[in-house]
């Protein structure tokens, strides 16, 4: 697989199709740590959560690697993928908040599985500092501009309570960090350029909340129906 070269996207992809993208991404990581070869659009359209028009449809945005009758070469199509949405590539994280959050997304494994490495750690609390976590030492604030600087780090996480995230996102960018996942529970004003992922994961539990009230309502009518027919 290291001697195959990437093909260009052919323009920007749309943020909706990233989005889908890096989901089947981590089927095709999943498939590929359980020695599968091969997967049909079918197979994976519907262990990513959409329909095979789409995953066809998101898929021709990098150029077809299906083969017909066949499927997904799984390595293949991962390595692609990984290519073409920058995840091959060893991209240098810190975190910013070591409390519960924060501890838990060092330990996530999803990081170092799609390129993603933790290199440094940052926290407020004076009682946190030089407290070393997973192998990583967590430093003050203060420490910020130099521990980016000689980590080279371009992806910043924020974990921190909600009063403390602006403030945290602006030094963040003043220390050269243009990329920033933010989990605080709110938004964040920043200069133009500066990528923002906001992970609102109360928003995420009401659209679950959603879904199941639907479902819900959906078994009911179909009870009601069944009911109607039987007398």
């Amino acid at each position: 697989m290291g001697g195959e070269e990437p093909r260009e996207p052919r323009a920007e992809l749309p943020a909706a199709t990233v989005e889908r993208l890096a989901t089947y991404l981590g089927v095709l990581n999943t498939l590929d740590a359980r020695g599968v070869a091969t997967v049909s659009s079918g197979e994976l359209a519907s262990a990513s959560g959409v329909n095979p028009a789409q995953l066809r449809k998101d898929l021709s945005h990098l150029g077809s690697y299906g083969i017909r009758g066949v499927g997904y070469d799984v390595p293949s199509l991962r390595f692609h993928l990984d290519q073409n949405i920058g995840s091959a590539e060893d991209w240098q994280v810190i975190i910013v908040g070591v409390g519960n959050l924060g501890r838990a997304l060092v330990n996530h494994s999803g990081f170092s599985s799609r390129g993603f490495r933790v290199v440094a750690l940052f926290d407020a609390d004076p009682a946190a500092l030089g407290q070393i976590v997973e192998g990583h030492r967590i430093h003050a604030m203060t420490e910020l501009a130099t521990v980016v600087t000689e980590s080279r780090a371009t992806i910043g996480v924020i974990a921190t309570p909600a009063d403390a995230a602006q403030a945290v996102a602006e030094q963040l960018v003043a220390a050269g960090v243009g990329c920033l996942l933010n989990f605080a529970a709110t938004g964040l004003e920043l200069p133009s350029g500066i990528t923002v992922r906001r992970v609102d994961l109360g928003s995420e539990l009401q659209i679950l909340a959603y879904h199941r009230q639907r479902s819900l309502a959906d078994a009911a009518r179909t009870d009601v129906q069944v009911s109607m027919l039987g007398d």
